[in-house]
């Protein structure tokens, strides 16, 4: 008997999880669709073998592909909006219609030190020459999904494909369908892959459970304290806290988020009930990666707030899924909770996705001086319950 053929659904998350560690090692790789293929590079990854490889299977001269919010920085004009495409100028009505800003790329920006410069909002802004606006490309939009997936800053540099080109140089080729499906499919491909009994200090019965996607992907934890399930069974619904990762807040203490007593805390309230699931989700800084959180930290020290920092390297104002949460759920046997939340998008979000949410419990947590504008931001910007 030969060895086990994975199914098409682990064959396709694995080619995605590929082309994004390749935009990571600053290798280009081709965005495959029916209007021709794309070879996109990540800008802030690619240097000079990287920008060889890429020419040397271009159709024509590359571009940086954007989000709006980037290209207005860099152009230093306002980005005209979707609901103003009548009085566009023909040339930035392709944009309009994926939201992707595609700029021309002169010679002396094609140069790895000045893409990081066009790609980093936190970077030097002095550049040799000045880009300008040009029509974006056909499957811009998954290009840029790609380095998201990749926890890169979108920021790509791009050029249609000649035909054999980039197979001839081994570059790796992958579906924009499949790029986009992703989030969805590696949620619902989720598994229990591991799990153990280990006390914690403020719920000594307690057990981690981790979960896998098909593509060998970062894990998700589930901590269970006493046992939620045989609560589910019989008709009740656990306390369910649902908290993405932050390394700075939960393991080093930081005073700039409320993650690490909201953690703490989480863990401790559902100790004192004897019951609960903890799902800890590898979704940091709202689904923008630990490094792109610190280049927020940064441009929040400069005065953006935490929305518009986000915003501001490329990425929406929150990243991340609860199809994962969800599906977590489901595989622990848990279709009812009671959520313990402050933001009212997880408990629609949840709803959704299929779990019966049967009430919100709060989980605030005072100010501490260094994380009061923070707070207010979820407040006033983010809608969270925190008054």
């Amino acid at each position: 008997m030969g060895p086990p053929v994975p199914d098409a659904q682990a064959l396709a998350l694995r080619a995605v999880h590929r082309a994004a560690s390749d935009l990571r090692r600053g290798t280009p790789v081709l965005v495959a669709g029916p209007q021709g293929p794309l070879l996109v590079a990540a800008a802030e990854t690619v240097g000079a073998r990287g920008l060889a490889e890429l020419a040397a299977a271009a159709l024509a001269p590359p571009c940086l592909l954007l989000a709006p919010i980037r290209a207005a920085a860099l152009l230093q004009r306002p980005i005209p909006a979707a609901v103003q495409r009548a009085d566009a100028h023909p040339s930035e009505a392709r944009w309009l219609e994926e939201g992707v800003v595609a700029l021309r790329l002169p010679a002396g920006l094609l140069d790895p030190a000045a893409l990081k410069r066009l790609a980093d909002p936190v970077a030097e802004r002095l550049l040799p020459e000045h880009p300008e606006m040009q029509p974006a490309p056909p499957l811009a939009a998954a290009g840029l999904a790609l380095a998201k997936l990749g926890r890169l800053l979108p920021a790509l540099v791009a050029a249609p494909a000649r035909e054999g080109a980039a197979e001839a140089l081994g570059l790796l080729a992958v579906p924009a369908a499949e790029i986009l499906a992703y989030p969805t499919s590696a949620a619902t491909s989720l598994a229990r892959v591991a799990e153990a009994r280990v006390p914690l200090e403020d719920a000594r019965d307690a057990r981690i459970v981790a979960f896998r996607a098909a593509d060998g992907g970062i894990e998700h934890l589930a901590i269970l304290v006493g046992d939620p399930e045989k609560l589910a069974a019989e008709g009740g619904a656990p306390l369910v806290r649902a908290h993405s990762e932050c390394f700075t807040g939960d393991l080093l203490g930081s005073l700039r988020c409320d993650c690490g007593p909201q953690l703490r805390g989480a863990i401790a309230r559902m100790g004192r009930e004897g019951a609960g699931v903890l799902l800890y989700l590898a979704q940091e800084g709202r689904g923008i990666g630990l490094v792109n959180k610190l280049r927020a930290y940064t441009l929040q020290d400069q005065g953006l707030d935490t929305l518009d920092a986000n915003r501001a390297l490329g990425y929406g104002a929150d990243e991340r899924g609860f199809l994962v949460a969800a599906t977590m759920l489901q595989q622990l046997g848990i279709p009812r909770v009671r959520l313990l939340t402050n933001n009212p998008d997880k408990m629609a979000g949840l709803a959704a996705c299929g779990i019966i949410v049967d009430g919100r419990e709060a989980h605030q947590f005072d100010a501490n001086g260094v994380n009061d504008k923070y707070l207010e931001t979820k407040a006033e910007r983010f809608g969270h319950l925190l008054r």
